[in-house]
């Protein structure tokens, strides 16, 4: 249980930062960010249960990119206060996924 809090957490915090640093993407407040960390998780995992793990948002190719790049899209719709464009959730996949490399939060 503290894992998966400690996960959600620094996905807020990584949420913030790329929220900071690119354009297109909504600067968000820790308790937004916290909410689209949960929103985008289960919209993750929604994905993953539809069509497998091969189009996996945690997945290294291509189609995780695209997959990861239109769950931050489509995250906007729920969370409020949340704002992105569609260069802003590409881009927001590309940096998210750079960090998962060096800071990973799946849980094991």
């Amino acid at each position: 249980m503290i894992g998966l809090i400690v996960r959600f957490i620094v996905s807020a915090i990584v949420l913030m930062v790329v929220g900071f640093l690119l354009p297109g993407f909504a600067t968000l407040t820790f308790w937004q960010a916290l909410l689209a960390a949960v929103v985008i998780a289960a919209l993750g995992f929604g994905v993953e249960s539809l069509f497998g793990s091969k189009i996996s948002p945690q997945n290294r190719g291509l189609v995780g990119f695209i997959t990861s790049a239109v769950v931050i899209y489509v995250a906007q719709f729920i969370v409020p206060g949340m704002s992105v464009s569609l260069i802003g959730a590409a881009l927001a996949a590309v940096v998210i996924g750079i960090i998962d490399l060096f800071v990973p939060t799946e849980l094991r």
